[in-house]
């Protein structure tokens, strides 16, 4: 029998953190710290695992690997566009996980494919048709990073962050770029993921785009894992680079200023959002989760910011298509409050969501 527990990542928006058992190989899928609050999964009572596989390498997934030797300190598996962002010297040396296609781990037969979201992001089958499925996180609305159907299943770990919310990424873009155009916005955002998304899209819109130096930074090393990128975006996208404008604490406000930081706590982030909320010079806008006790949360709180998501999670809609293609038994829910996990299995009578514990067996 195959089993998994949530050891964090189940009932809330908490890091990253799934113990899979599984013809006797104990698998951890993700190993994330916050994203409110620095938040760490007790890994206390987890006892020796056979291997780490990682699904993407923003912090919620990956920034709590030193805590691998309370683990039996394992082998890390991570694709190579996330291992060469890493910062993390465990990510850095982990074993190669495929962007596309199968491998075996520990005698486990493993198959990925591309789930948007970041550079390098990937869902993961795991034991075949009779298996796991782990979207990780997964958005199919991406222009720059690709996503792909996962396979069929008997069991999944979706990513269910948005619950059953329904507006549409082009809706979200579109007010977007007609705000830029009566006023100069800064968007804070995560630099190897939507930051660059958006800074394609608005300048598509005909919106002038500046970047930060740390989110250039990420789009250089994309450069170099072209297979991390839709094929829209391979060819032109180092010339688009070249052209794009670096901006810095003191540059004039103009256009869309994107720069890497989503809660704006420290760095480039924090001096610009504290600039343009004293002077009036750009209009702040966040626009994904916003951690607690954050300096976006105070800002938002004070009305001197405003809250715009970007989808980079499945809606309703892109939800019911990962059902549709993984068509699993069993199906918990990840990273979404517990009180809206009634209203999801109600919108999905056809498969049993995991409630309680965050356990099950299959």
């Amino acid at each position: 029998m195959n089993r998994v527990q949530a050891i964090s990542g189940f009932g809330d928006k908490g890091p990253a953190c799934f113990l899979v058992e599984m013809e006797g190989r104990r698998l951890i899928l993700d190993l994330g710290e916050g994203p409110d609050e620095a938040r760490r999964p007790d890994v206390s009572g987890v006892g020796r695992v056979d291997a780490i596989l990682i699904s993407h390498g923003h912090p919620d997934h990956v920034g709590a690997l030193d805590l691998a030797p309370q683990i039996g300190d394992p082998p890390v598996f991570a694709t190579a566009p996330v291992r060469a962002l890493a910062g993390e010297e465990r990510l850095r040396g982990a074993q190669d996980l495929p962007l596309g296609g199968g491998t075996s781990i520990l005698g486990l037969d493993v198959e990925t494919g591309p789930a948007g979201h970041a550079p390098g992001a990937v869902w993961m089958r795991i034991g075949g048709a009779e298996g796991l499925v782990y979207t990780g996180d997964y958005s199919a609305e991406s222009v720059l990073f690709p996503s792909s159907r996962p396979l069929r299943a008997a069991a999944m770990i979706g990513d269910a962050s948005y619950g059953d919310a329904t507006e549409p990424l082009d809706q979200q873009t579109a007010e977007l770029v007609e705000r830029a155009r009566w006023r100069p916005l800064l968007l804070p955002a995560p630099p190897a993921g939507r930051a660059l998304e958006m800074a394609l899209a608005l300048h598509e819109a005909g919106i002038p785009v500046a970047l930060c130096p740390t989110t250039r930074g990420v789009a250089e090393t994309l450069i170099r894992h072209p297979h991390a990128m839709t094929a829209a975006y391979r060819d032109g996208f180092a010339r688009w680079l070249a052209a794009t404008p670096t901006f810095g604490v003191d540059s004039r406000a103009m256009g869309v200023m994107i720069v890497g930081g989503a809660q704006a706590d420290r760095g480039l982030s924090a001096a610009l959002t504290e600039r343009f909320a004293t002077s009036g010079e750009a209009d702040i806008v966040f626009t994904g989760h916003v951690a607690e006790g954050s300096n976006a949360q105070r800002l938002l709180l004070a009305e001197i910011a405003t809250l715009r998501r970007w989808n980079v999670h499945p809606t309703r809609a892109g939800l019911a298509a990962l059902l549709d293609a993984v068509r699993p038994a069993i199906f918990l829910p990840a990273f979404l409050r517990r009180a809206r996990i009634p209203a999801l299995a109600e919108a999905f009578p056809q498969v049993q969501v995991v409630a309680g514990s965050g356990a099950f067996s299959w």
